[in-house]
């Protein structure tokens, strides 16, 4: 399944091309429900917040090294990432 929030360029055409895929979308104004806003969440408190940075390759380079540190324990991955009400059966 494809989890989708209520941004414009999220459309129902995503999926169309393939008979195997599901799509959630989830509804508006609810980034908790939203796996990905809790990886930013971490990478900004754990990483990013509270510093200046020297310009674009610096931006991207510590938001690098951050998502690197975080994909680096499994665990913490598939805590911060699995929803028990995006589980999507196998008919």
């Amino acid at each position: 399944g494809i989890i989708m929030d209520g941004a414009g360029w999220h459309t129902l055409d995503t999926v169309q091309p393939f008979d195997n895929v599901t799509l959630i979308k989830l509804p508006p104004y609810s980034p908790e429900l939203n796996p990905i806003e809790q990886v930013w969440s971490w990478m900004r408190q754990h990483h990013l917040a509270n510093k200046s940075f020297k310009g674009y390759d610096d931006i991207v380079n510590s938001c690098t090294k951050a998502w690197n540190c975080f994909i680096s324990d499994t665990k913490r991955v598939i805590k911060m990432c699995t929803r028990a009400w995006a589980s999507v059966g196998t008919n």
